[in-house]
């Protein structure tokens, strides 16, 4: 999907279009309903906290904002954005909506996160044919059914990359975003992948990329040009492999239609750092909170958690967790709290916290 949170916040706020809105904002940032019946939005101008940049509408990315970002550095970059409070549970929906509307056309899905899927085509009705002198015309239709769907499903965009495996799928939904379908194939990779940095292939991460960019590597060309036996002296004999067939475009791993989660977690980071004694009511209330939104994840999905654990940030930016394994698996807010409530007992609490997260593993079929 194509930036996808600040899309469904622009249909609930269509007056926003073509403007920088950033997303990431508290409750505080909610818009203010105006008696003429405009809004008086909040804005990234004098913020201050730790809130960080879940996603940005494109005009606010032309000015340098990403995801991830820091929401003071964002406001440095574009004070006049517009700054909106996340809205999960909208977002979920959206979700759920998109992925029901391709599969439609196209049931085999990998689900790949919220905004995130791959699908298999191969069996879809009349995406094998030619259409007038394009062979890849019949996948070129079924890809727009799919797009057409989307839309009228959430009334949101959609850019598919039609290849012949994920690697290249990924890379090919991002080349013409948004709202892109982008057919590519191996014969494409020197005009169309080739010139591309190096870390737009997923699985090159900026530690990978800085280590090639030492050995004169910068562009997915450069390292297809590579030698495979260097890559492997430089990056060890799986990693190495892998790169040198990434750049080639290979990639056979099989699309995963089902799979079981291993845990299931949410957390937060505060808008100041929180003392475990002076701040003891807003620290109960946002651990309350985080187990209740930890249970609706676990019933919603039909899981049961046998370990609960925490995550605790402290001013210092050190990271402790504490688990707890119980004798019966739990998917209620109440166990999962007071499971969570023990495990923050184990911890020295004497420092300012910054990041509270509660999590449950060892998941079993409800």
């Amino acid at each position: 999907m194509d930036a996808f949170y600040a899309s469904v916040e622009l249909l609930r706020y269509p007056d926003l279009a073509g403007q920088p809105v950033v997303i990431g904002g508290g409750r505080r940032h909610q818009p203010t309903l105006l008696a003429d019946g405009t809004r008086r939005y909040a804005l990234l101008a004098g913020y201050t906290g730790r809130g960080v940049a879940t996603t940005a509408t494109y005009a606010a990315r032309s000015h340098g904002v990403h995801s991830g970002m820091g929401l003071m550095k964002a406001a440095a970059l574009a004070p006049q954005a517009v700054l909106l409070p996340v809205d999960f549970e909208q977002y979920r929906l959206y979700s759920r909506r998109f992925k029901a509307a391709v599969a439609e056309v196209a049931p085999v899905i990998e689900d790949r996160g919220i905004d995130e899927i791959y699908i298999d085509l191969t069996d879809v009705p009349g995406a094998q044919d030619t259409l007038g002198h394009d062979p890849h015309g019949g996948v070129r239709a079924v890809a727009q059914q799919i797009r057409n769907n989307v839309r009228s499903a959430t009334g949101l965009t959609c850019s598919i990359g039609v290849t012949p495996n994920k690697l290249l799928a990924k890379i090919a939904s991002e080349l013409d975003k948004p709202d892109g379908l982008t057919v590519l194939t191996e014969a494409d990779l020197p005009a169309r992948v080739w010139p591309l940095p190096v870390r737009r292939i997923n699985g090159i991460g900026p530690k990978a990329a800085a280590q090639l960019q030492a050995l004169g590597i910068r562009t997915v060309g450069e390292l297809a040009a590579c030698e495979r036996e260097r890559l492997v002296q430089h990056f060890g004999r799986a990693y190495g492999r892998w790169l040198f067939d990434a750049a080639h475009g290979i990639d056979d791993r099989p699309l995963v239609t089902h799979g079981e989660p291993v845990s299931m977690s949410r957390e937060t980071t505060f808008e100041r750092n929180l003392h475990a004694v002076r701040d003891r009511a807003e620290l109960t209330a946002i651990l309350d909170e985080l187990a209740l939104q930890v249970a609706t994840d676990l019933q919603r999905k039909g899981y049961a958690g046998r370990t609960i654990g925490i995550k605790l940030r402290f001013d210092d930016f050190k990271t402790v967790t504490r688990d707890l394994t119980l004798p019966q698996p739990v998917a209620d807010a109440a166990a999962i709290r007071h499971a969570a409530g023990l495990c923050l007992k184990r911890v020295d609490l004497g420092r300012r916290m910054r990041l509270l997260g509660v999590r449950a593993a060892s998941l079993v079929r409800l």
